[in-house]
């Protein structure tokens, strides 16, 4: 069996693929694919580079159903109204995220409430859960795949809240920043009013509160983990992994792997731990 019809039959048995695109300041994107639907979390990248990657992953970007965007920060909206008109996939975003983009609601994008789940298709919903991330309405996303199995994709908090943390619980894969390492950060050449920002309620989560986070909530159902948004100042990855797998113990299975800024390396697949290598399927 080759490589491509392997693939057809995982997204039949599994329900849905989770890659990242590329994590970090300058740009994120992940893609979810299932048999029947792709959908893009955020397209923070330039159009070129969105188009680059997503072929990387064997997709054309005129395959994309639909394009979420978390908040309206550059690095997750950058060229999302763009793509969503070149490639004719329906623009999701909260009214808040609409407006500061000046995004036209019906028109131009389809507005959400707060946990007010979103149908793509049999295969895919996604629910956006409210969180704090500066002067941003900032949502995270728990994608499920119409088979009892869930995915989070979870960036730029300064903190995990109640409905957060519930959510999570249960989930098969998250996707979680581990922005920084809060000795790097603190003994960094900021300024102290960026740091206090950074480390705030509203900035980003630091390695240690993600590895306490994921402790709360690991179980045998929890299969894989990446960690994204890296900061390339204040945080390396072997310091995030280290901390996470640490907070976690042996309570942890499965597999963990780095989102890096530099694009696609691997794929998760709800019902497998092991991640695929991208440069596999060439």
């Amino acid at each position: 069996m080759d490589w491509f019809k392997e693939f057809q039959c995982r997204l039949c048995h599994m329900g849905m693929e989770i890659t990242h695109l590329g994590s970090g300041s300058a740009g994120n994107s992940t893609l979810l694919r299932s048999d029947e639907t792709n959908v893009l979390i955020d397209c923070g990248f330039s159009l070129k580079r969105m188009e680059a990657r997503l072929r990387m992953v064997d997709l054309e970007p005129s395959s994309i159903d639909a394009i979420l965007v978390t908040h309206h920060h550059s690095d997750h909206s950058r060229t999302a109204l763009r793509a969503s008109k070149n490639w004719g996939a329906i623009l999701h975003s909260n009214l808040e995220t609409a407006t500061r983009m000046g995004w036209e609601p019906m028109a131009e994008c389809r507005t959400f409430g707060a946990l007010e789940r979103i149908v793509v298709s049999d295969d895919i919903s996604l629910l956006p859960i409210p969180v704090p991330h500066d002067d941003a309405d900032n949502v995270a996303v728990i994608a499920s795949n119409g088979g009892g199995r869930r995915a989070a994709v979870v960036t730029d908090l300064g903190e995990l809240t109640v409905d957060l943390m519930r959510h999570l619980s249960g989930c098969s894969h998250i996707s979680i920043e581990a922005n920084y390492d809060h000795s790097r950060l603190m003994s960094g050449p900021y300024p102290e009013s960026l740091k206090r920002r950074i480390s705030g309620r509203g900035g980003h989560l630091s390695n240690v509160q993600t590895g306490d986070a994921l402790s709360e909530i690991v179980s045998e159902r929890l299969e894989s983990i990446v960690l994204c948004h890296l900061s390339e100042s204040n945080n390396a990855p072997h310091l995030a992994e280290s901390e996470v797998l640490m907070a976690m113990g042996d309570r942890f299975s499965g597999s963990i792997g780095i989102s890096m800024q530099s694009g696609p390396e691997f794929s998760n697949w709800l019902g497998q731990s092991e991640p695929e290598r991208i440069s596999s399927r060439i």
